[in-house]
């Protein structure tokens, strides 16, 4: 449980890693003030909402922060790491094998549960940057009435350079970002405690009962609010998600020495602002500034910081597709590392322009941050409540707890994230249905995804033999030895590789060299050099090779086959290796047990996946295919 030993997993010091923690990781969360009282209070009945709302208001907004944030994510689900890396696939790597592995080609009770909470993560991404520049750039109208038309197209040209931005990768965009955050959170709190040194009777809303008065007097209606006061805390699940970028102390340190301190101070700000003006709940953020100058200065800079706070999900979302995809839950995609010295650091294109579409379309649909507000929330406190489930099982089957000390966690995580996704469930006809159709869509492709790979690997068992058996066969039908080495790949390291037994079959004729490699991944991060690989003579020039990688680890099979075969005294030439690909074409037809409508979508997913040679690092040049027709 402790996290002492992975707590910054760079070279690079501390106060940097803290910095640039702030351009990532915090943004999200960060730039919630611009948006979150206004529509706590709207929902709250708007001009006819009275002081003791206000204050039970800001009491649930507070007391969300310190238990969802700093309880929750920081204390407790960000100790749930494995090696380093977080987000809600690497919790499910530390579940025993027993209760994720798949069961009569189903994926487990636990693993449909991250599959669930992973996709729906993907919906809030789409939301978040739309939102938070779109509430960014409405607060032209505060300068000057007649540039309010200019906010959607303004958005949309914003967030096309954020996506744009991207393939820089997260440590430049934290070092640009960073100083950026830190000059927002000091804006923030500075504007917050001057209109709190004008009206200090607002503290008086820290004291908890505030909030249960509000749930008194408000009944049901309290509990639909709590879809607004959520807008607050959005962001603690892509923080966790992030953790693998900059480590869990800086995260810690930036959280409880600027950014909690900032937030509270800026939402109480508001909060004096309103007791002294109520007129200011059109947009109380903005109107803490002084009228002119002031005002455009805080629009330019939260214009900035809203397009950092697209950076936690779409960093997370990265981070997530890989896990995703090295755990067998996602095809393969391009991941390109983006800083030598974080395994953590990377970029994956298809899901930045995937991401980057869906946030366009939802500016151009909703025009409006308090239209998309209505689609925001039910996937991060889906999320969030998932999470929660998972972490019990973590504690329980893991780390070995007793039920008396889980069971309360569990409760008391419980005990906000399901008030909070009931409250957000009700947002479904008015724009809800967005990051849920957007869930839907990746849970179809995951589940469809792994399933599909399981049949496939069930089907090669059953009609390949294992490779102690086949052995004395390849060698009668191998009538011809030629000089060089082949490559089979294959899933299985029991079985031999399909591609092999038909290149013999067909041809009568092999290499001098044959080399059957199979290229797991592990569930933990990375992988020592000591057990990268595993290399076997099996006789008359067969070898077994097994390569183990991380899950968060980029394969690279000619540069382990190499020393591999160096180290076993095996010599050849990296050049002359021909490496031997398998490419199923599937018929899709209703004999399979995986069904004709998903076997398509599976052989859809399986046609537009990165090229196995891409994906491995092996030449082009030195790949040879070899098609075989299946049926799942």
């Amino acid at each position: 449980m402790s996290d002492s030993t992975h707590d910054a997993p760079h070279a690079a010091s501390m106060s940097a890693l803290t910095l640039g923690a702030l351009g990532v990781v915090f943004g999200d969360i960060g730039t919630s003030p611009l948006y979150t009282l206004r529509e706590c209070m709207h929902a709250t009945g708007g001009a006819e909402a009275t002081r003791a709302d206000l204050f039970g208001v800001l009491s649930l907004i507070f007391w969300s922060l310190t238990l969802v944030v700093t309880v929750k994510y920081l204390f407790f689900i960000m100790r749930a790491h494995n090696r380093g890396e977080g987000g809600i696939f690497a919790l499910l790597a530390i579940v025993p094998e027993r209760l994720r592995a798949p069961v009569e080609g189903r994926v487990s009770g636990v693993a449909l549960l991250v599959v669930v909470g992973a996709a729906l993560l993907y919906g809030d991404g789409a939301i978040t940057p739309a939102i938070s520049v779109l509430s960014a750039t409405e607060g032209l109208a505060m300068v000057r009435p007649g540039l309010a038309s200019a906010a959607v197209p303004l958005t949309c040209l914003i967030l096309v350079g954020l996506f744009s931005f991207q393939r820089y990768g997260t440590g430049v965009v934290g070092k640009l970002f960073g100083p950026v955050m830190l000059a927002w959170f000091g804006t923030i709190g500075g504007l917050g405690a001057w209109h709190i040194a004008r009206n200090p009777a607002v503290l008086a809303a820290l004291d908890p009962r505030w909030a249960a008065r509000y749930f008194g007097t408000h009944g049901l209606h309290a509990g639909l609010v709590l879809g607004s006061v959520v807008l607050a805390v959005t962001g603690g699940e892509a923080l966790y998600a992030d953790m693998g970028h900059f480590g869990v102390r800086p995260i810690r340190r930036a959280w409880l020495g600027l950014v909690f301190p900032a937030l509270g101070l800026c939402y109480f700000g508001q909060g004096a602002l309103l007791l002294r003006d109520p007129s200011a709940l059109a947009n109380p953020f903005f109107s803490m500034a002084p009228p002119g100058a002031a005002v455009l200065a805080l629009v330019l800079l939260s214009s900035v910081a809203t397009v950092i706070a697209s950076q936690a999900l779409i960093s997370g979302a990265f981070s997530l597709t890989r896990q995703a995809m090295l755990l067998g839950y996602f095809p393969r995609v391009t991941v390109r590392h983006t800083a030598h010295h974080t395994e953590g650091q990377i970029y994956v294109p298809e899901i930045n322009w995937l991401l980057a579409a869906a946030c366009l379309l939802l500016v151009l649909g909703f025009q409006r941050s308090d239209r998309l507000a209505s689609a925001y929330g039910i996937a991060v406190t889906g999320t969030m409540a998932i999470t929660s489930v998972v972490f019990y099982v973590v504690t329980r089957q893991t780390w070995g707890w007793s039920r008396a000390k889980a069971i309360p966690v569990l409760v008391l995580f419980l005990s906000f994230d399901l008030p909070f996704f009931a409250s957000n469930a009700v947002k479904l006809v008015d724009g809800g249905w967005v990051p849920v159709l957007i869930g839907i869509g990746f849970i179809a492709a995951m589940l469809i995804w792994s399933k599909g790979r399981t049949l496939l690997a069930e089907q090669y068992a059953q009609r390949f033999p294992t490779v102690a058996s086949a052995l004395p066969e390849l060698r009668r039908r191998a009538h011809v030895r030629v000089p060089g080495t082949a490559v089979f790949l294959a899933s299985s390291r029991t079985h031999v590789p399909p591609t092999l037994m038909h290149v013999v079959e067909r041809g009568h004729a092999l290499q001098e060299t044959v080399v059957m490699m199979t290229v797991q991944v592990t569930d933990a991060p990375t992988v020592p050099a000591s057990e990268r690989s595993e290399f076997t003579s099996l006789g008359d020039g067969f070898h077994r090779l097994i390569v183990r990688y991380g899950f968060m680890e980029q394969p690279d099979v000619p540069a382990v086959l190499l020393a591999a075969t160096t180290a076993a005294g095996v010599t050849i030439d990296r050049d002359e290796v021909t490496y031997y690909l398998g490419r199923e074409r599937l018929l899709a037809t209703r004999a399979g047990r995986m069904g004709a409508a998903a076997e398509h979508l599976f052989a859809f997913l399986q046609r537009n996946a990165v090229a196995a040679d891409q994906h491995f690092g092996i030449p082009p040049r030195q790949v040879m295919e070899i098609g075989m027709q299946l049926d799942l």
